[in-house]
């Protein structure tokens, strides 16, 4: 998650879902990586496009951007958006359930 200090809808994001996303089985397969967008990014992101808006979910599998989730519209339209992101993951091997962090 590419967030700001200063970003109303990255706080309602953490209002919402922030508590409760850890537990879930999304989660799993995406946990959350919090990343300034003002600061400089983690040496494992550089390959990632270009963030402009706050927030933004990035999915990353295997250092490559699998896609991404820009804004924040309430908590039924996140759901929506990352369960049609997490359809485009390659099976996990050998059954694993956890996967590489988005951000």
């Amino acid at each position: 998650m590419f967030e700001s200090p200063t970003c109303h809808y990255c706080e309602q994001w953490h209002a919402d879902l922030g508590p409760i996303y850890p537990k879930t089985a999304e989660s799993a397969l995406a946990p959350l990586r919090r990343v300034n967008l003002h600061q400089d990014w983690p040496a494992d992101l550089r390959g990632i496009r270009s963030v402009s808006f706050t927030p933004t979910f990035v999915l990353v599998e295997s250092g490559q951007e699998v896609g991404r989730i820009t804004g924040y519209a309430g908590d039924e339209f996140f759901w929506f958006q990352l369960s049609e992101l997490l359809k485009k993951l390659p099976p996990a091997e050998d059954g694993a359930a956890q996967r590489e962090g988005g951000s």
